[in-house]
């Protein structure tokens, strides 16, 4: 099974960029889509994208956030958003079930500059923990997304300068760690467990990709029964369209 996440900074911005053309190139079974910044009824891929089932869950804010997941086989169910109410206006969780494992689609929230969101981050993070630990109670998971965590000072080019910055605070790399010891595993270092200069992110400023100095900050994470299923998690770092890449993860069946 081929599963392939991008965070496309707005979708109709990437669509201008080749967006569909990969998607037909890629032949994903399921591609999950973070921070698509769309409304209901502002993009509709039916006819572009025939062999896909779509399910969007949309940020009440207009042009922000948002995720999507397109998938070939129907899920036996989808659910939008996870938790208390708080955690369920920013459009930011899809689980789609299957009959093997549940797929969670995520765009966790960023800590923003001084660390100005850390302390609703932390909450979530907790509490988005405890959702997929539920979940891993019934049938194992899969996650996907931006996650918002440069985990170790090897997913990042320059860990000195930005310890303490959002994404690479303590805070978030804690929690991180935290979610890995609760059962789970980061498929892209259980493959490449040494490779540096692997990342998912690059700022727009300073010709950042084009010196590849950016941030790993994307994910498959899946609950550790299921590694011994993992045949292949790349970072596809050739393919534009955004300030992130996509990230691919092939599950044996």
């Amino acid at each position: 099974m081929r599963l392939i996440s991008w965070n496309v900074n707005g979708l109709r911005a990437c669509m201008k960029k080749g967006f569909l053309d990969f998607c037909r190139e890629a032949e994903a079974d399921v591609l999950c889509l973070q921070e698509t910044k769309l409304q209901a009824g502002q993009v509709d891929l039916a006819e572009e994208l025939p062999g896909y089932r779509t399910y969007w869950n949309y940020a009440e804010k207009k042009g922000y956030s948002g995720t999507a997941v397109f998938s070939k086989a129907e899920p036996l169910s989808v659910a939008y958003g996870f938790g208390e109410d708080i955690h369920r206006h920013e459009g930011r969780v899809i689980t789609a079930e299957y009959p093997g494992f549940y797929l969670v689609c995520c765009y966790t929230p960023n800590a923003q500059d001084g660390l100005k969101r850390i302390d609703y981050r932390m909450a979530w993070e907790d509490d988005f923990r405890a959702y997929l630990q539920a979940l891993d109670r019934e049938k194992p998971v899969v996650l996907c997304g931006d996650l918002n965590v440069a985990h170790q000072e090897i997913d990042l080019k320059n860990p000195g300068p930005n310890r303490g910055n959002a994404g690479f605070s303590d805070q978030e790399r804690g929690k991180m760690t935290a979610l890995l010891e609760s059962g789970f595993t980061d498929t892209f270092r259980l493959l490449h467990p040494e490779e540096a200069g692997a990342y998912s992110w690059w700022s727009y400023r300073f010709h950042a990709r084009e010196n590849n100095a950016g941030w790993r900050i994307d994910y498959f994470i899946v609950s550790r029964r299921l590694a011994e299923r993992v045949k292949k998690a790349e970072i596809l770092s050739q393919v534009m369209g955004s300030d992130h890449c996509p990230v691919l993860l092939e599950l044996a069946v």
